[in-house]
Formats: C-alpha cells, structure tokens, sequence
C-alpha cells in the first residue's frame, strides 16, 4: 500500500479537556463509539482544538481489538452475503477472537490488504437497466466499519445541515421535511439534478486530497486508498480488467457513503455561502428557489462546480421545474406536485415486486407465516409514506389480500387470481384475525387525536 508522510506527533492535544465542557461533547456526540471516542478526544473534536485542524496517529485507534470486537458487531447486525472468500458472517464468528486477532496483528504490522470486491447486478424497479452492488469479504467490511468509526466524527463535525444521506440522527425524514417546508414557503422553482453515474465517477485524487485536510495519519491514508483501488470480481464473468483504479468509490462497502459525502462537503458550503437552498441526501439533490432567475443562477454553480471536479451532471434528468404550474419532481421515493406529495411510480413496483415474491401460488407455508413475513415489508413502507393519502393505502391492501386470496385457491384446487365469491369465502376480516396488517387502518389510527 501506498505511504503518506506523518510529520506531525501528537493526536490531541494535552489541554484539550475544558471543565464542564466534556460532558456536552459527550451528549452531542453519543453516537460515537466511546471505545475510539474519550472525553478529551471528543472535547477536542467539540472545540476544533487540534495542531493544524488535522488528526494524527489514529491508526492505533482502527486496529484495536476494541474497536475491532465493536465493528464486527456492527457487521453482524447489518447481515449481508458472503464474499470472494466465501466465509459467512457466521463462519467469522465460529473463530471470532482468532480471525479478530489475527486482524488486529495484520493492520498493526502493516501486512493487511483488502480482498477483492464480489460485484452483483440488482435490478431497478420499472426499469431494465441494472444497479451493480459491491460486497466486500466479511473481514473488509469488519474493517471499513472500525476505520469508519474511527474518522467519521472528523467529518461530520464540518458537513453541512442540507446534506441528510447517511448521517448521525439524520435521515430521509429530514430531507422531505426540509423540501416541503420550503415550497410552502414559495420556493416553487426547482433544480431536479442528477449525478451521472456518481459512485463509479469519483476521482481518486481529489477525494484523497479532501480526506487529507483533515486526517494525517498516512497509515490511515494509506488504508483508505487500498479500499479505493480493491480488486472486482464480476459474478458471472470473473476479474473485471476494465474497473477504473482511479475513480469510483464502491456501492455497497461501509466506507462509501462517508467518502461520498466528504466528496460533495465543499458543494453544500457553496451553496451555503451564495444563499441557495439545497437539500441534498447523498447523490441525490434538490435546489429549491423562489424564482427562475435565482434557480437559473444556481444550475449555472452547480454545473461549474461538477465539470470542475470531474463530476457529471445527468443530460436527461437534470432540469428545471415550476410547481407553480403544476409541473411536478421527484425526490427519495415521493412525487411532488400540486402541493401534495405521495409515492413514486418506481417506489410502488418495488413495494409489489416484494410482496409478489412472498406470495408465490405456490409458497408452501402456513399463511399466517406469509402473513407475517408481508407484514415486516408493508409495516416498513407504511411508515416512510404514512404521510399521504389514504385512497393509496386502502388500493394496496386490497390487492395484498387478492394475493392472498389467490393462494387459498389454488390450494382448494381453483386456478387464476382469488375473485368472484372468494371475497365472500375469505372476507377481508378473516385476513384481519390472521394478522395482516392494513394500511389503511393504521393510517386512520395515526391519523386519529391523541387521546388525554
């Protein structure tokens, strides 16, 4: 691996520790992890005292079997395939302390490389294209999640509040929010922008250089460039020889999201420093503005900021829009338009291509075990979209329960799709006391006043 030079001893400094200033870094910072994380680090991170405002030797810090045992927790909770190598998080944990050990040994002495990458091709909903999706090994992933535990709290001291993706107590929620709070206020012109290609197009040396303004350890450094420049292996076509070695940040490994974000800090502060509003949530952002003219002016920043750091902006899916006449944009799953919000086309096939694989005519358990297994699909999407209409719901329960119906009659020797008088044989209440969860009941439960 690659070395950066460390000129710099000391990680903290020995005054950094303010008296009753500790324990409001603490709080402010729970979500850290306090094996890495102490009261002086975290004091000294709260009040940017450190040499330079960059952090040194914290590679002694990624390969401790504290922060390692921590990540491999973390990577257990996460699930996940297995990758090149084969080995299962369960074969990891069968010799936990001796594969922790032996890793904890490797990145000490410097003789730890990342394996190759397993890319895998996803389908996206209502379209034919394909996503590709890295899995790294187990191992990789316990590592990126100690090294990521590690640096993050550098990062996201400095990012900006626009930015929502796959941060701290920050979320798509968020993001939403922000986005109708501002066309309530009479931002209606907006900037539907799309990344071409994001995660694939990052350049190396411009992240490095991003990442070493902050972290100076080169060991560090050096960790981070070998997952940058892992290897890939294609699933049905063996090592990829056209993966670019000096772009792209894979989709998929734990580390990606916060290089990312580290990648498109300085737009966020850009817009920050000219007055735009923009929310932003990984790759994927809206610029929201009163006027043409503002919105116009802030395209024109965003194109030049992209083409100068080798970024590109989508041709097709890069536009503007005036919801003042109707016209209408979408956003991390929803459609905005008319002053209301409700579900993408996109968000709705992806919620009915998993429902349709749970209930297969031909599934041969219990139903209320189908039962079961749709409601942890339906209880999740029900509590990102609860906030639109209910007509949608109530259309969604009905054609779950016409799945369900299909299956009672194939297995009393019927044929096609549950009609007719099987509405009358299994009545939406029989699905009721099997447990199915209707939407649109617990729309009208939420919807209800709090009772004193």
């Amino acid at each position: 691996m690659p070395e950066h030079s460390e000129s710099t001893p000391a990680s903290v400094p020995e005054g950094a520790q303010q008296a009753g200033d500790a324990h409001d870094a603490l709080r402010k910072w729970s979500w850290t992890e306090r094996c890495v994380w102490t009261e002086r680090m975290l004091t000294a991170l709260d009040t940017n005292n450190v040499k330079g405002g960059k952090w040194f030797r914290l590679i002694d810090k990624v390969y401790a079997p504290r922060t390692l045992a921590a990540a491999f927790k973390k990577v257990k909770a996460n699930g996940g395939a297995a990758g090149v190598d084969h080995q299962t998080i369960a074969m990891f944990e069968h010799g936990l302390d001796t594969n922790l050990g032996r890793l904890s040994e490797m990145l000490r002495t410097q003789r730890y490389g990342p394996q190759a990458i397993r890319r895998v091709y996803i389908p996206k909903p209502g379209r034919s294209e394909e996503r590709p999706l890295g899995i790294p090994t187990v191992r990789d992933r316990v590592v990126q999640t100690a090294l990521r535990s590690v640096i993050e709290p550098i990062f996201e001291r400095g990012f900006a509040e626009q930015s929502y993706g796959f941060r701290p107590n920050r979320g798509c929620k968020g993001a939403l929010r922000r986005v109708e709070q501002l066309l309530k206020q009479g931002y209606v012109w907006v900037v539907d922008a799309d990344l071409k290609s994001y995660f694939d197009t990052i350049p190396h040396d411009r992240l490095m250089r991003r990442i070493e303004q902050k972290v100076a350890d080169g060991r560090v450094l050096s960790l981070i460039e070998a997952f940058l420049n892992q290897d890939v292996m294609e699933t049905a076509k063996g090592w990829d020889p056209d993966a670019d070695r000096g772009r792209g940040t894979p989709q998929g490994a734990v580390i990606s999201p916060l290089l990312s974000n580290a990648y498109l800090d300085p737009l966020d502060h850009l817009m920050v420093e000219q007055g735009i509003e923009m929310v932003r949530y990984a790759d994927d952002f809206v610029i929201l503005c009163p006027n043409e003219r503002d919105a116009i002016r802030a395209l024109g920043l965003v194109r030049q900021w992209v083409e100068t750091n080798g970024l590109t902006l989508h041709p097709d899916k890069t536009r503007l829009v005036d919801t003042s006449r109707g016209d209408g944009f979408e956003f991390l799953g929803y459609r905005f338009q008319h002053g209301r919000h409700w579900p993408t086309r996109r968000s709705l096939l992806r919620l009915k291509d998993a429902i349709r694989a749970k209930t297969r005519r031909t599934h041969g358990h219990s139903l209320r075990v189908i039962i079961a297994d749709v409601n942890r699909t339906t209880r999740g999407w029900f509590e990102y979209y609860k906030h639109c209409r209910p007509t949608r719901f109530a259309k969604l329960d009905a054609w779950i329960r016409m799945r369900l119906r299909s299956i009672l009659r194939r297995r009393h020797h019927g044929r096609g799709r549950g009609r007719g008088s099987d509405h009358q044989r299994w009545p939406n209440a029989y699905f009721a006391e099997c447990g199915l969860f209707s939407m649109r009941t617990a729309w009208t439960t939420a919807s209800q006043p709090a009772r004193r």
